[in-house]
């Protein structure tokens, strides 16, 4: 992604603060974006209808620019991001776009719509009650009895990270056959409700985005604290699918659709995690490598 920042200032086109006496959002119209939050309408598309894309330091922080019109979120608020760097990963998606532009694949601008907009008027402790509670369902410690290879298979690819986990946060995290799934020790809870707590609300709308990808909190964790991969983490949380997949084959397209969009929205949200996470400045002398 970092990479196809710099084609920003290709043709044309790139990402440097306007002038003081540039336009602003009461000189220009705003523009209002449907966004694919579950909170909002379905997102439709529409066929581009600006050039240039750039960012702006406001007082609230880092705007995006299509054309002279300020990005606005689908509740009429100024797009306004906290890094620079978060911005610029933004308006990568808008100058990514082609002749027609496909909201649903601009996950970044959706979760900073969300952040903005907050749709669901969550508070910050109830953002860390909703990820933690992925731990009652969580892929990887739901067991299978049979067959002996997917039992096998499971032990020796998820073990590894729930020992990981627990030795990290000092937790106790336990897996089952049952249908009813583990149970997951009240300490067990608190240490990552307090864990989650170091995190801003934007951070946190992230974290929970990816474990409802992966349908696990462990996996999560695992991947924001850089103990795996966007790859791993995936396959990982895709562990029995794959094994039938490999076993009976797929349906043609559809596997490797559903993978690689697996893999874009875990991928976004993890960088949007890390990007809301770090008070980070990007140089503008990389922009022009």
């Amino acid at each position: 992604m970092w990479r196809s920042c710099h084609r920003l200032r290709d043709g044309g086109r790139r990402l440097l603060n306007r002038p003081a006496g540039g336009p602003s959002a009461s000189e220009s119209p705003g523009l209002t974006i449907p966004s694919p939050a579950r909170a909002y309408a379905p997102p439709t598309e529409r066929k581009r209808f600006y050039q240039n894309v750039s960012i702006t330091q406001g007082e609230g922080g880092f705007e995006i620019n299509l054309d002279h019109r300020k990005l606005k979120t689908p509740q009429a608020k100024l797009f306004t991001v906290p890094s620079e760097a978060l911005a610029i990963a933004v308006a990568t998606e808008w100058d990514s776009q082609q002749d027609t532009i496909k909201y649903y694949t601009m996950h970044l601008t959706t979760l900073c719509n969300t952040s903005l907009d907050n749709p669901t008027q969550r508070n910050k402790d109830q953002l860390i009650r909703a990820a933690v509670k992925f731990l009652d369902t969580d892929t990887i410690c739901y067991r299978v009895e049979e067959p002996e290879t997917l039992v096998e298979l499971q032990r020796n690819e998820w073990d590894p990270i729930i020992e990981w986990a627990e030795k990290r946060y000092g937790v106790e995290i336990s897996s089952s056959t049952s249908i009813m799934g583990p149970s997951i020790p009240a300490k067990t809870r608190e240490v990552l409700v307090s864990h989650l707590a170091s995190y801003n609300t934007w951070a946190l709308q992230g974290i929970e985005f990816v474990a409802a990808q992966l349908k696990s909190m462990v996996l999560t964790l695992g991947l924001i604290d850089l103990r795996l991969t966007v790859e791993q983490a995936v396959l990982l949380s895709r562990l029995e699918e794959e094994y039938q997949i490999q076993k009976w084959g797929n349906i043609e397209w559809a596997h490797d659709y559903e993978l690689q969009e697996l893999r874009a929205r875990t991928a976004a949200g993890t960088l949007f995690v890390h990007l809301c996470s770090e008070s980070s400045t990007v140089k503008h002398k990389l922009l022009k490598e």
